[in-house]
């Protein structure tokens, strides 16, 4: 039987008796432990963890300290420190976005209390609050914890014993990146107990940097360039959260996405043969952006500023080709009632882009071959010879090489574009860029259509990043224009709402059991609507000792304010009404005497 949905004050004022002294209610609080280890998913198949959108990997932790070790002895423990602290900010800056990302709507103090979980998921160490106070609209933070059995200090201490200095350096680095990025100003933490100092546990405090006597000595380790410089010395500038490495182009109808280590390689060879006029020729499956790149090639070179003129050779028939290419004069055959410029001398002084140059006839590649050896074309039914200086970009979505053995390809043609040749990998083998494309393609629609919708459920992502796309980047730019256009406005995108190939859009994967145990998956998502901000003088976003004190309080005030209604209640913090229901009911059993 289904708890009621309205409370009485009278119930509500009990609850808040019960809700009288600390507890550890994590299991209980939301995110939960459960929750946030849904967002974490492993693809055996293809070599991936991800938690969330991010890619993740199991790193022995003998193997980090091994490299903390080799870099101490290397480069000296100050700089060691500066390199680690700013790793682990980026990284608590990156699990910030994620939880703000993944529970939008819920109260500044729920969601902060996810930071030390998500911290202890990830198996770097138990996080135990000890006092915890903010407030964002005034500015204020104050943050104490205890670390336990702390994995950067267990490898510190097996290789150096105990000191008299603090060493979780990582470990500040990512609490002052979490607390940063919620904050919006810059947070810093100092270890004021350390097990490598011989203190039984780690106890570490954060605060705004301008309340810290001697701020600069901390924030001289988030500054690369100081130590990239050998000068250690203060820096009071906040420090921005590090940034996805993104190459995007307004002046595209696509933009260039991507973060993986196959894209950053592809576009580093862009950016080396950018400055010449050496051919340049992309190879790859179709839909994986061949254009894009070659576009990107010609801004980013000499010729920027001249023409980019794009043919697809595979779209115009053979007996059209010569007069797309070199033009026409005036009366050179019938219809022919004026002369005008082909796409060589159109590119003159810029870029000619020859998409799909592998379906060209033979007959085609041999006038294309005159062209390109001698800088010089011919109109149809013209006279004279026209010098031209044209940069040559090809594309193929064909092996030339095996077209040339098959005999469907001019080998002396093929040399002459295979100058400079890029290969371009399909989307399943850089999977690490599909969350980028997801984010930017959503907006696109969502700005295109008209339409507001609020991100991705969890099932869409697994469902995406699992998917093959035999299609590449065209096949994801449509599957999320039509699931932009299918999703209510106010809801995220949804596995329903996407039309992955035939089959009912379903996937296997491993994710993490509440018992700390992978297990085989197969889901299909459902949509939920997005819950409203709690706003109002009963909600406060401070509090004493634990998280779970401030979760209770945040959920007595919901019902207070909409007079024990619980649906209303779990709708203006962010859940649903069987969470806050299921919560309240745990929290009270807790807190009842045995």
């Amino acid at each position: 039987m289904a708890p009621p949905d309205r409370i009485s004050l009278a119930e509500i004022r009990e609850k808040a008796k019960l809700f009288g002294t600390s507890a550890d209610l994590d299991e209980g609080s939301s995110p939960t432990v459960r929750e946030l280890s849904e967002c974490l998913s492993f693809s055996p198949g293809d070599g991936r963890i991800w938690l969330d959108e991010q890619r993740m990997m199991l790193v022995h932790c003998a193997s980090m300290g091994t490299l903390r070790h080799e870099m101490i002895e290397t480069i000296g423990t100050e700089r060691t420190r500066a390199m680690l602290t700013r790793v682990g900010f980026a990284s608590g800056v990156r699990d910030a976005e994620l939880i703000q990302k993944r529970w939008p709507n819920s109260h500044p103090s729920i969601v902060f209390a996810a930071g030390p979980r998500l911290h202890s998921l990830e198996g770097v160490v138990k996080v135990v609050p000890v006092r915890f106070d903010f407030d964002i609209g005034a500015g204020s933070f104050y943050g104490e914890f205890l670390w336990h059995d702390s994995s950067e200090d267990e490898e510190h201490i097996r290789r150096y014993g105990i000191g008299s200095e603090p060493v979780c350096w990582m470990q500040l680095g990512y609490a002052s990146g979490y607390a940063t990025a919620f904050m919006g100003k810059m947070i810093i933490y100092r270890e004021v107990e350390c097990r490598a100092m011989g203190a039984p546990h780690c106890r570490n405090v954060g605060k705004p940097a301008g309340e810290w006597d001697n701020s600069e000595e901390d924030l001289r380790y988030f500054n690369a360039d100081l130590f990239a410089q050998s000068r250690l010395v203060g820096n009071t500038a906040a420090v921005a959260p590090a940034r996805r490495n993104t190459h995007k182009s307004t002046e595209d109808p696509v933009q260039l996405v991507g973060a993986s280590g196959s894209f950053n390689v592809v576009r580093h060879l862009v950016d080396r043969v950018a400055s010449t006029d050496a051919t340049v020729l992309f190879i790859g499956e179709s839909g994986v952006g061949k254009e894009i790149f070659a576009r990107t090639l010609h801004r980013v070179s000499k010729r920027s500023t001249r023409p980019f003129i794009a043919l697809n050779c595979a779209a115009i028939p053979e007996n059209l080709i010569e007069s797309e290419l070199f033009g026409v004069e005036k009366g050179a055959f019938t219809g022919a009632t004026a002369s005008r410029p082909g796409r060589f001398e159109r590119a003159n002084s810029g870029t000619l882009f020859l998409d799909e140059v592998g379906s060209l006839s033979m007959v085609a590649q041999g006038k294309l071959l005159r062209a390109v050896q001698e800088r010089e074309v011919e109109r149809v039914g013209g006279t004279k010879t026209i010098p031209v200086n044209v940069r040559i970009v090809a594309a193929s979505n064909r092996d030339l090489r095996e077209e040339v053995k098959a005999g469907r390809f001019r080998e002396d043609l093929f040399f002459r574009l295979n100058v400079f040749p890029i290969n371009i990998p399909p989307l399943r083998e850089r999977r690490d860029d599909i969350p980028l494309l997801m984010e930017a393609f959503a907006n696109r629609y969502c700005e295109l259509h008209g339409k507001q919708v609020t991100g991705f459920t969890q099932r869409a992502v697994e469902a995406l990043l699992r998917y093959d796309f035999p299609g590449n980047i065209r096949e994801l730019q449509n599957i999320l224009e039509r699931a932009v256009i299918l999703t209510p406005d106010g809801f995220p995108v949804d596995v329903s709402h996407l039309s992955l190939g035939e089959t009912k859009p379903q996937f296997e994967g491993l994710s993490l059991g509440a018992a700390g145990r992978l297990t085989l998956e197969t889901a299909i998502g459902s949509a939920r609507a997005p819950a409203e901000k709690l706003a109002g003088p009963g909600i406060s976003s401070t509090g004493t000792f634990s998280f779970a004190d401030h979760e209770a309080q945040i959920y007595l005030a919901a019902l207070e304010a909409t007079r024990g209604n619980v649906s209303a209640a779990a709708k203006s913090i962010g859940l649903s009404r069987a969470q806050l229901a299921y919560r309240l009911k745990r929290q009270s059993e807790a807190r009842r005497p045995r």
